[in-house]
């Protein structure tokens, strides 16, 4: 099962997505999602320029080795632009080999852990009381789990507060937008928000809440006990994550979960806070984390300490990443919940797929491979278009985490 071809498709259906598609000279072809938020290009020139060439005539079926081949051959590691690149190349194998097999990807993987995926949604308003009224249309749709986010008062933008009702997308065209913050407003609010959340909707409705990398150790510390009354499922990216010995003192002051990594490439980020028992819950996905097979690697390691996963699963990545996230979280033992995000109807158009949402859960399919497509001449009609996430100042000028 050699690869015979090898391409990258740019398309732009509501926003920027990478793919990469191979295919093999029995004319089976499987897909690989690629895009970086804001360095799309970046990461299509990676794979068309340094990956492709290399692509063309190895054995489709011998996917550890051509992971292995491509993090080790290249001498520069890690990183979001190599590891996405080399996350599309292993998803579209697993893809591949499932198709080849005539059986979904799941089954590849050691079969079905559980009957399906729990998920969470986004609510989110610029005001409580908007925030509330969120929460309500996501409990109506059969969600068990939701994260809410909300306005803070002074602050004209917060972190995601988005522009429609069902998904949050954070990029804009144009030069990046600048939003103020100030961490003083936010931790004065943010409890008062979730004493009403759980006023208004109980105790057996799970909250999650993205803090998005916006505080020191202590300031998180502060928060996250702030907030232990409210019983969080997880408090998420209460700090940046290059300091791995931060959540240490997070940790000493509180019992709120804590999650993290949606910004990881590979198990060296974040091995001594799954190691250490520093966080619950590890957030890395398919495709900024090298794929399903390094993915995997990383679950294995977390279950030895009890930490479950988390996939990010952001309106940045396309329904391939979606796809390829549900027959991960399908199979792995240690599973703790996904982050789902519903995509534009373009999007859905262009990667038409056989996953599936109902009453607070979700499944991958049971079409062989991973269960998604691309229609390519669609795509074409959806021509790249440049995009920026914001840049964060705080009140006083200085640049922020965003």
């Amino acid at each position: 099962m050699k690869i015979t071809d090898a391409r990258v498709i740019v398309c732009s259906p509501g926003r920027n997505f990478v793919t990469l598609k191979l295919v093999t000279e029995d004319g089976v072809s499987g897909l690989g999602d690629a895009t970086v938020n804001g360095r799309e290009l970046a990461v299509a020139s990676y794979l068309t320029d340094h990956v492709v060439p290399l692509l063309i005539g190895r054995d489709a079926r011998r996917i550890e080795d051509t992971w292995q081949y491509l993090y080790k051959g290249a001498y520069w590691r890690r990183g979001p632009i190599t590891m996405a690149a080399i996350g599309a190349v292993d998803t579209a194998l697993w893809d591949i080999r499932g198709k080849s097999l005539d059986t979904p990807v799941y089954q590849l993987l050691g079969g079905a852990s559980r009957d399906a995926v729990l998920v969470y949604g986004h609510a989110n308003g610029a005001t409580i009381e908007e925030t509330v009224a969120a929460v309500a249309r996501y409990v109506k749709l059969g969600y068990t789990a939701v994260r809410a986010q909300c306005g803070i008062p002074g602050l004209a933008q917060a972190y995601g507060v988005g522009r429609g009702d069902r998904y949050y997308e954070p990029a804009e065209q144009g030069m990046p937008p600048e939003h103020l913050w100030s961490s003083e407003r936010y931790l004065g609010f943010v409890p008062t928000l979730f004493t009403r959340l759980r006023a208004e909707f109980g105790d057996e409705l799970h909250f999650l809440h993205d803090v998005h990398h916006r505080l020191t150790p202590i300031e998180a510390a502060r928060l996250g006990k702030a907030l232990e009354p409210y019983h969080l499922f997880w408090l998420e990216d209460p700090v940046p994550a290059e300091l791995q010995e931060g959540f240490r003192l997070i940790r000493q002051h509180t019992t709120t979960p804590l999650a993290v990594g949606e910004v990881f490439n590979t198990v060296y980020d974040c091995h001594r806070l799954i190691e250490e028992q520093l966080i619950d819950y590890i957030r890395a996905t398919v495709v900024h984390a090298g794929g399903i097979s390094h993915l995997r690697k990383i679950a294995a390691l977390a279950e030895l300490y009890h930490v479950r996963t988390g996939c990010h699963g952001a309106t940045d990545l396309s329904p391939v990443c979606m796809a390829a996230a549900l027959h991960f979280d399908l199979s792995v033992h240690n599973f703790g919940i996904q982050e789902y995000m519903t995509h534009t109807a373009e999007t859905d158009r262009v990667f038409p797929h056989s996953y599936r949402f109902e009453a607070g859960v979700m499944h991958p399919g049971d079409a062989p491979g991973l269960g998604v497509d691309i229609d390519e001449a669609l795509a074409a009609r959806y021509p790249y278009e440049r995009a920026y996430l914001p840049t964060t100042r705080k009140l006083d000028g200085t640049v922020h985490s965003w």
